[in-house]
């Protein structure tokens, strides 16, 4: 089932027009969420991302989007396909109404909500090889739009497109300064010693979730530091150790990047504290 407007549909009966804004011109926002046994994860962070990126498009947000009301919405939705009781999937899309060409008609805006099973219900640690490349034929924008999911992740499909063709697991992802951003599906941390480093929002990564739970976690911990910085390309190299946040897979360790090999021991460690958080919500 899918919920389209608050309305359960099933996913065989589920239309949308072609003249959808979404569609025609990725006029849209979207939040992956991840959501345990009927409890939404991180669900704060979540819906206030969704809020911030709804404004930062100039979309009209409907007074009945509480937080308390999508929740409910979510979680009818995950009740609806029998997933109450495992992990599960969400993904919560944001459109403008259809109306107008680049100009909308419009600031009024519909939604979709679909929920797909998840294999494993809190983090595990993916130990097998998994090697990245830096993708150089476009490049991300740094500044405050790309920081938002919204539906324009072109630049994600053609690097997507360069790992599978190249063997790679996965990319980072170039801003127009050549700092290194991000990676196709993800927040990057790069650990040198005991410091650890993440490209800053301002040079266009991603307002991550998962990342800015490990930021609260590192902050904490005595042994090590945590620096919101640029990262050249030539630092990824010389790193002990690059992982990658989104909050499906929680922390995947890079285990090669050209002829560089890297260890896992801060990602092991982070996840299970990441875990801990998810579990107190």
């Amino acid at each position: 089932m899918i919920n389209i407007n608050g309305k359960l549909v099933a996913e065989n009966q589920a239309s949308l027009s072609i003249a959808n804004r979404g569609f025609a011109y990725g006029d849209a926002v979207f939040e992956t969420i991840r959501v345990i046994n009927g409890k939404v994860m991180f669900w704060e962070d979540h819906y206030f991302r969704l809020m911030a990126s709804m404004r930062i498009m100039r979309m009209e947000i409907p007074a009945s989007f509480s937080p308390e009301f999508l929740e409910k919405e979510i979680l009818s939705l995950v009740k609806e396909n029998g997933l109450d009781t495992h992990a599960a999937r969400v993904k919560f899309s944001t459109f403008r109404k259809e109306g107008g060409y680049y100009k909308p008609t419009t600031r009024e805006i519909g939604f979709i909500i679909t929920a797909e099973e998840l294999q494993n219900a809190f983090y595990l640690l993916n130990e097998e090889n998994y090697e990245v490349e830096l993708f150089k034929d476009h490049y991300i924008t740094s500044g405050l739009f790309s920081t938002i999911k919204s539906n324009n992740r072109a630049i994600n499909v053609l690097g997507s497109i360069f790992a599978s063709e190249n063997g790679y697991e996965n990319c980072f992802l170039i801003n127009e300064k050549k700092n290194v951003v991000e990676a196709l599906n993800g927040n990057l941390f790069l650990r040198k010693g005991d410091k650890i480093k993440t490209p800053p929002l301002s040079d266009g990564a991603l307002n991550g979730i998962t990342r800015k739970k490990l930021l609260e976690i590192i902050k904490t911990l005595p042994d090590l530091s945590i620096e919101e910085a640029s990262i050249s390309p030539f630092e990824l190299q010389k790193a002990d150790e690059l992982f990658i946040t989104n909050v499906i897979c929680g922390i995947q360790p890079v285990t090669k990047y050209r002829k560089k090999k890297f260890e896992n021991k801060s990602a092991k460690d982070l996840l299970s504290k990441l875990n801990v958080k998810a579990r107190l919500g």
